[in-house]
């Protein structure tokens, strides 16, 4: 990738945008192929000490790069607004050819800028396409300020401190506008093999049967195990009840239609963020069990006649980078099954 830059100190919003188009200008006089991505915007909120870290995780997302990205560089004391616009673009395009050029702009900014951040970004950001806000490090008043401008708005449930807390800050964003969960997202490899165990036809009617779920993970990741617990709720019409906390626990029960289904969710030590393993159990003795593992998932299987089997699914997690990059690109569609799990799971943590 080659780039064409831009900064200043003290600047405005508007000289932003203006250097932006002078960029995409400059650079269309120079050569036909070159294009504008026009797909999507993103604005991050971030603190300036882990401005790298984002970076890093920004570049690693693949081909879901945002067209425009905003990078909101929060730096405590700061008054003034200081700015760099890029505009990154492959190579020189072939001849027929189109080379797409992406732009991002990092805006350092203080506290005190952010609850009228929506002034700062509006004359920014692109128009006539879907406008996503993530902001990993907290600063919820950004956020909101955002809200009339954002159409998606980014989140992971698992960096806050108090799962119950994550679970119904997120209910209240989702009347407001589309919500994409990270913590969610994480658990798309485990849904995903847990409901291709019951597609044989000779496993289907075990789902009717399901009396016991444990889910294992991480210390900071309850939320994730919760919305796990919450799709199986969801999509097999159980009734949920509130869960009580003993000691790295969490333990209650649902109702099923046929019977009553333990629920219980362990913290285990992990390094990473998500699931560690969940195993789930039916009242005619079947057990499946997934746990994370080298390269896959280690998965084992004990029907009801004691007769057991165990292979390993490859690939199973995209990691970090990958996490992130699929965030993107849920922005342009639309998942039905988030919401009801996260009514169930806000239930469950009462």
């Amino acid at each position: 990738m080659s780039e064409d830059l831009w900064s200043a100190q003290d600047t405005t919003p508007a000289e932003i945008e203006a250097a932006l188009r002078e960029l995409e200008m400059k650079r269309a006089a120079e050569h036909q192929g070159y294009v504008p991505a026009r797909v999507l915007n993103l604005v991050a909120i971030v603190d300036r000490e882990w401005r790298g870290e984002i970076a890093n995780r920004l570049d690693s997302v693949g081909r879901y790069h945002a067209s425009r990205t905003v990078l909101c560089t929060v730096e405590p004391g700061r008054k003034t607004l200081d700015a760099t616009a890029m505009l990154a673009y492959d190579v020189e395009p072939a001849p027929g050819c189109v080379a797409v050029c992406r732009e991002r702009v990092n805006i350092e900014m203080g506290p005190e800028h952010l609850p009228g951040l929506d002034t700062i970004v509006d004359p920014i950001l692109l128009s006539d396409v879907i406008t996503v806000v993530w902001s990993p490090h907290g600063h919820p008043q950004a956020v909101d300020a955002l809200l009339d401008l954002a159409h998606v708005v980014l989140t992971d449930s698992v960096a806050e401190p108090d799962a119950h807390e994550a679970l119904t800050r997120v209910g209240r964003l989702c009347d407001k506008v589309y919500v994409v969960d990270l913590a969610w997202l994480r658990s798309t490899p485990w849904r995903e093999r847990v409901a291709a165990t019951f597609d044989p036809p000779q496993w289907l009617p075990e789902l009717r049967r399901i009396n016991g779920v444990s889910v294992r993970h991480g210390p900071e990741s309850e939320a994730a195990a919760v919305l796990f617990c919450g799709w199986l709720a969801s999509r097999l019409g159980w009734d949920p009840g509130s869960m009580v906390a003993r000691g790295d626990t969490l333990e209650g029960h649902a109702r099923g239609k046929r019977q009553e289904v333990t629920l219980r969710l362990e913290s285990v030590r992990q390094d990473v963020p998500g699931l560690a393993g969940v195993t789930i159990s039916t009242a005619d003795g079947m057990e499946i069990s997934l746990d994370r593992g080298p390269g896959g998932l280690a998965a084992h299987r004990k029907d009801s006649k004691g007769n057991e089997s165990r292979w390993t699914i490859l690939g199973a997690s995209r990691g970090e980078g990958g996490i992130l990059g699929e965030g993107v690109r849920q922005a342009l569609l639309r998942d039905p099954t988030y919401q009801p799990a996260l009514g169930a799971a806000r239930t469950m943590l009462g």
